[in-house]
């Protein structure tokens, strides 16, 4: 699925995943060996300036652009092709059920009758994409298709930043595509291949968090909650007098007072792990389901001292801190160090970057 895709005669020219976010833009390039295994060619992220990118909408067009072109010199990479996600803000989807074997062609009169029953404005106005699911359990002569919508002029600023930065975007993915085909690895190297498993998937973002739970790589839910790592600079700003971009740039080189662990990070952590807590407790409530066997955690707030226990010990569900690299092969140029270190803050990225070895 991808509102743009140019892949038909580019699919073994490299290209990379560029994930574009509320505070930064982050690259990953993958190659990928005979053996099947994945190698992190590249990897590189560059900050962006409060207010740059603001619930997924680029609103300083250029900084957006100038960020774009320092990680990919910073990089080193020389592939010029990328790959790119909308945000969850900027899409709307919807499942349905179609008839099995219809032809493409049948489907995408199908699939344009369904969305004009839901979309809110003309579909001149939109990008539409689908996807079929797989079989319906529900109805064996039927198929469950995911379909997708987001305003054209969304898609191209999505477009149009990257080709400012001199890069030729060949896919527009869905965000939450590029998470599950990220995750997807790290499921099946659970117990019995994660085969019906249930896996809770918190990405914490900056101002907001998602949860995505994932059954035999089918997203049975995903909702955002209204907290993020950013509530933590902003306490480090408060309690020791800092501006918000002081108080950041403290927080990731971790010149804080000594008392700052007891005084604000702990207390933090017990939040962040009790409004886990309640974003799956609404999950139980609104389906059918009463628990799941995994917590994971991604994003760089998930690499704070002490959440995974704390959510463990809260919720009753092993939690781990997601690594997106995991079994992967690093090339000379990647960066390995830094990449195991930040690892989780790359899920996007590295999903995207794995978009162009996926049929």
């Amino acid at each position: 699925m991808g509102f743009l895709d140019r892949f038909l005669s580019r699919r073994n020219a490299p290209a990379f995943g560029l994930d574009i976010s509320s505070t930064s833009v982050k690259l990953v390039e993958l190659s990928r060996r005979p053996s099947g295994q994945f190698v992190v060619e590249r990897i590189a992220a560059e900050p962006l300036d409060k207010g740059s990118v603001v619930d997924g909408q680029i609103e300083k067009f250029d900084e957006v652009a100038e960020s774009i072109r320092r990680v990919v010199a910073a990089s080193g990479t020389r592939a010029r092709q990328a790959v790119l996600a909308m945000p969850p803000s900027a899409v709307i989807t919807k499942r349905i059920m179609l008839p099995a074997g219809l032809r493409e062609e049948e489907m995408e009169v199908q699939v344009e009758s369904e969305a004009n029953q839901y979309i809110p404005f003309s579909l001149d106005e939109v990008s539409l994409d689908f996807c079929v699911l797989g079989p319906s359990a529900a109805s064996p002569s039927d198929v469950e298709v995911l379909i997708a919508a987001s305003r054209k002029d969304r898609v191209q600023d999505r477009q149009g930043v990257a080709e400012a930065a001199g890069l030729t975007p060949i896919v527009i993915e869905v965000e939450s595509h590029a998470v599950r085909l990220a995750t997807g690895r790290l499921v099946a190297a659970l117990p019995r291949q994660g085969k019906d498993t249930l896996v809770a998937l918190f990405e914490i973002g900056s101002d907001a968090t998602s949860l995505k739970v994932l059954k035999d790589d089918v997203l049975l839910y995903d909702r955002d909650q209204a907290f993020g790592g950013s509530q933590l600079t902003q306490l480090i700003s408060r309690q020791y007098g800092l501006s918000f971009e002081e108080a950041e740039h403290k927080k990731r080189s971790g010149e804080l007072p000594e008392d700052y662990t007891q005084v604000i990070l702990e207390p933090f952590v017990d939040s962040l792990a009790h409004e886990i807590g309640r974003a799956l407790q609404y999950f139980f409530t609104s389906t059918p389901h009463h628990k799941v066997h995994y917590v994971m955690l991604a994003g760089g707030t998930a690499t704070l001292p002490g959440l995974t226990d704390r959510v463990t010990e809260l919720s009753g569900f092993a939690s781990l801190v997601v690594n997106p690299f995991e079994d992967m092969a690093f090339g000379a140029g990647s960066r390995e160090a830094r990449a195991r270190r930040e690892a989780p803050a790359y899920l996007t990225a590295c999903g995207l970057a794995m978009r162009r070895f996926v049929q």
